[in-house]
């Protein structure tokens, strides 16, 4: 049976796992949107001053502060608000239930950053060498 020990000195760093492997398949999107990177034929003819071009650009440079840690709190909160409103804008006036609305991905990312937000970025971060500075 494994102590508390080993899960005291692991849960900071797969936490860091977990920011990093989310702000990457989050990053994804904004590239999507604004790099066309991996090209998506919906966003062929994004207009940058439009609400998918303002949430690339969110995602973009949201996506790459996560994944490298840095001011996680703050990032993790706007990311989080953001996938709220991409919830309740796009996908739920479609349906109640996330399976039947396509919003199962916006509701999980919300939460996760939600859930950075309060627990920080992690052992494996630029906020923590901050600290540690």
């Amino acid at each position: 049976m494994l102590s508390n020990d080993f899960f005291d000195v692991w849960r900071p760093r797969v936490l860091s796992v977990l920011r990093i492997a989310a702000a990457l398949m989050f990053l994804a999107h904004g590239t999507a949107k604004l790099l066309a990177f991996p090209q998506v034929a919906m966003f062929a003819n994004l207009q940058l001053f439009s609400l998918f071009g303002l949430a690339g650009v969110i995602e973009l440079l949201g996506g790459v502060l996560l994944a490298l840690g840095l001011f996680t709190r703050p990032v993790a909160f706007i990311l989080s608000g953001q996938m709220a409103v991409a919830y309740f804008l796009i996908h739920a006036p479609q349906n109640f239930f996330p399976i039947l609305n396509g919003g199962e991905l916006a509701a999980l990312y919300s939460f996760v950053f939600l859930y950075f937000a309060v627990a920080g970025g992690g052992a494996w971060s630029l906020d923590a060498l901050r600290k540690a500075a």
